[in-house]
């Protein structure tokens, strides 16, 4: 199979399943004995790791099936959830992202994550596996059975010694923390071993274990006459060994499981049957070889069945079974209330009947089965090759795609039926805007050739033509809008983290998740609000004793809002702690040679607020993980900047403090005013622009080597753009009366001296491309309706 095509579907499909994932650990952290959470999760889970598997990433398959693990012990209560263990799910988590990232960047998904595996086996081993070592031999004891995995070979000598009368052992030892010589009691436990019986295999691997590459605790595989008891209490006997788990091999499970084949409905109701309570069983009977009456002892078995449950499958079928065509030995798919012991003890009172073996069917099955068939058929795909060209080669693999897709689509059994939504690649949409941009222009050169020719019928057609494309481009502006819950999702995960590593409680609310932005503002946004809510919870909110003592209540609140508002989008992180001190902020701006001591008398709340986002600004007394460097804020206000927003604070001392975020729809296609400089034509963004006004030369004046204005009680500074931009002029101009251009940079004014004023227009904003990076005060370049290019202007490094 050509996985490559399907690359793109599995990212996508994956980022989502870890999304989930997320966000349910979160409610389950709320909701710890939910247990229909935790199936949500570990659906979630077996999905991803069937993707990952048939796509061939096997490090994300594996640690996604070792979390899959902790996961099913939880649902089957066999661990009780805690914030500890969630703590490593969690950590789980952020690596297969990582790892996914990574697949998507071009890499192979690899990374070391030993520490948590380590981790999730020694939840997996927990407590609760120590009751199951007395066990009966015929119940498998799965949870410390699914820690090692065996090939064939392996699986085979197992089931041989048991049909010798061996028995089937996992033995977890554990060593002490402060064990020294972890070789030696390695050493000793197999020399103990080798004495009573065969070691099948260990994890780690024995050169590992020699060479001390592990933590605390090792796994083996063994076969021996001894009892369970016995081998524990010799191994224990073992100096430094803290812990011993003797547990049976579930020989069953591999040597039924591998028996029945399920389809997808059968597999459907097996595992609905597990979410409303029932217990699924694959149980093999084995009649006595004197055995006259076959199918009458079938009979009595089926009605046993058939009375405690439903029979989902048999093999041989129910119709050779009846007539008698198979050796002494059948097995049957069944789902019931009733526990495996005792539907064993039922079947075991019919007559002639030699051997009852019960054994859980795991889901884990199905996907390992998928993945072996998958295997088959790929490898089966590379014979036709040799065969002539009408071998049907592409059809075979056709239906693999299908089942990489189909757990995903499966599992999201709320959404609606008939989803009339589509996938699409960004890339495509990002064609779409550009073809569509060059249509922006040829309008705007239409509209100035029929201005010029002025033709009744071509000025109607392009009338029509533009009211044709405005209504265009509002449908393609809204495919490129995404919902900011896209970038909010990260938080609730991210919150929780930090409230444990800074020892806070905190509540994170979210409002107006499904507010849209420009798909291209949406992917710059994410990092200022991640400094933004980590200086919300570091600096603003306190820690439990200080809030309790302010008369708060012991939670810190962080509220992330999003909404729209005219051609804007404004954010909002806003948090009810400690507020910005305002002596604090001055005294530190002074100390770093921001403002000066005479600037800070007369500066208001509001401007001595945003002194906090000024370059290596810090208030944090401590350097700590998540702040305190004085580098962060300024980037957000850079960074929003750039995209044509602002960023304004509010705060009252021991009340709380808003960020606010102004941001534009879109950055790709812009209203603009076009004006002129001896012949050259400059677009300045409208959403800058405060209004346009024409002054004389006289009510110029200078203060601080400056050129200035009074407007409206303001002064505001003259920017000369032939200055700037250095414009050639064929003569000296001298005017009685100038073009201003009054722009804002959040508090800040200044006035853009033109030639003068062209219009207002709706333009395509183009890079200037890498060869012409960093021009001052230039952001892009668009091209006018008469062909000629227009360089926009940057207002924000323009205003100091």
């Amino acid at each position: 199979m050509e996985v490559n095509q399907y690359l793109e579907m599995f990212i996508e499909e994956s980022k989502d399943h870890l999304q989930a994932c997320s966000e349910h650990l979160l409610e389950l952290e709320k909701n710890p004995d939910d247990l229909a959470i935790v199936g949500e999760i570990f659906r979630s889970a077996h999905t991803l790791k069937g993707m990952s598997a048939t796509m061939g990433f096997e490090d994300l398959a594996d640690l996604t099936h070792k979390m899959e693990n902790v996961l099913d012990a939880i649902r089957n209560e066999k661990i009780h959830v805690t914030p500890e263990i969630l703590d490593v799910v969690f950590e789980s988590v952020d690596h297969l992202e990582e790892m996914v990232m990574d697949i998507a960047n071009g890499g192979d998904g690899k990374r070391d994550v030993s520490s948590t595996v380590a981790q999730l086996k020694r939840i997996e081993l927990g407590e609760y596996a120590i009751p199951e070592v007395v066990a009966t031999t015929e119940t498998p004891v799965t949870a410390v059975a699914s820690v090692l995995e065996y090939d064939s070979f392996e699986q085979t000598v197992i089931t041989q010694s048991a049909e010798q009368g061996f028995n089937a052992f996992e033995i977890s030892v554990r060593l002490r923390e402060d064990c020294l010589l972890k070789a030696a009691r390695v050493f000793m436990v197999f020399e103990i071993l080798e004495k009573n019986g065969d070691v099948i295999k260990s994890n780690p691997s024995v050169e590992k274990l020699e060479d001390e590459q592990f933590d605390q605790q090792f796994c083996v595989a063994f076969v021996t006459k001894e009892s369970a008891e016995d081998i524990q209490k010799k191994i224990m006997k073992v100096s430094e060994v803290e812990e011993v788990i003797v547990a049976t091999i579930g020989t069953t499970v591999t040597a039924v499981a591998s028996v029945l084949e399920y389809d997808s409905f059968e597999e459907t109701v097996i595992a609905q049957s597990a979410e409303q309570g029932f217990n699924a069983f694959e149980i093999s009977v084995r009649l006595r070889e004197d055995c006259l009456l076959k199918a009458a002892r079938v009979f009595m078995v089926f009605e046993i069945l058939e009375k405690d449950g439903d029979v989902i499958k048999s093999n041989p079928s129910v119709d050779k079974l009846e007539d008698e065509q198979f050796d002494q030995q059948f097995y049957v798919a069944f789902v019931t209330k009733e526990s495996a012991e005792d539907m064993q003890k039922k079947i075991m009172k019919v007559s002639e009947v030699e051997e009852v073996i019960v054994a859980t069917i795991e889901e884990k099955q199905f996907s390992e089965k998928e993945q072996a068939i998958q295997e088959v058929t790929a490898t089966a795909t590379i014979e036709p090759e040799a065969k002539p060209a009408t071998a049907p080669e592409n059809t075979t693999p056709a239906p693999k795609p299908a089942k990489a897709a189909a757990p995903a689509k499966a599992d999201k059994s709320h959404a609606p039926v008939g989803n009339k939504t589509i996938r699409v690649n960004i890339e495509r949409l990002d064609i779409l805007m550009n073809l569509f941009e060059e249509l922006v222009i040829d309008r705007g050169r239409l509209q100035s050739i029929s201005t010029e020719v002025n033709h009744g019928e071509l000025n109607e057609t392009v009338e029509r033509m533009s009211r044709v494309m405005g209504d265009l481009q509002t449908i393609i502006l809204t495919m490129r809008m995404v919902p900011v819950e896209t970038v909010f999702n990260r938080f609730p995960k991210m919150i929780r983290q930090l409230s444990r590593d800074l020892n806070k409680k905190i509540n994170l609310e979210i409002i107006g998740a499904e507010t849209e932005l420009d798909r291209t503002v949406i992917d710059e946004i994410g990092d200022p609000l991640v400094h933004l809510i980590r200086n919300s919870v570091d600096h603003g909110i306190e820690n439990p004793t200080a809030r309790l003592a302010k008369g708060k209540p012991e939670e810190g609140t962080v509220v992330l809002r999003a909404y729209h508002s005219g051609n804007y989008v404004f954010i909002e992180i806003e948090d009810d702690g400690a507020g910005i001190n305002r002596e604090k902020v001055l005294a530190k701006a002074i100390s770093k040679g921001i403002v000066t001591q005479e600037q800070s008398y007369s500066m208001s709340d509001k401007q001595i607020n945003e002194l906090i986002l000024a370059s290596g600004f810090s208030t944090a007394d401590v350097i700590s993980d998540v702040s305190g460097r004085g580098v962060g804020l300024d980037v957000v206000k850079t960074t929003i900047e750039s995209l044509g927003g602002n960023i304004s604070i509010e705060s009252t001392q021991d009340v709380g403090s808003i960020f606010s975020i102004q941001l534009p729809l879109t950055l790709s296609i812009i209203s603009v005013m076009l004006v002129e400089i001896e012949k050259e034509i400059y677009a300045i963004p409208l959403s800058s622009i405060i209004e346009t006004s024409i002054i004389r030369s006289s009510e110029i004046m200078n203060a601080h080597n400056q050129k200035v204005i009074d407007f409206r009680g303001k002064v505001v500074p003259l920017v000369f753009l032939e200055e700037i931009f250095e414009v050639p002029r064929k003569e000296p101009q001298v005017d009685e009366f100038h073009s201003v251009v009054i722009v804002r940079k959040g508090e800040k004014l200044a006035g853009l001296v033109v030639d003068s004023f062209i219009g207002q227009q709706e333009i395509v904003l183009k890079s200037l491309g890498n060869y012409l990076t960093n021009i001052f005060a230039i952001s892009g370049a668009t091209i006018l309706g008469n062909g000629k290019v227009a360089l926009i202007v940057d207002c924000n490094a323009l205003i100091k």
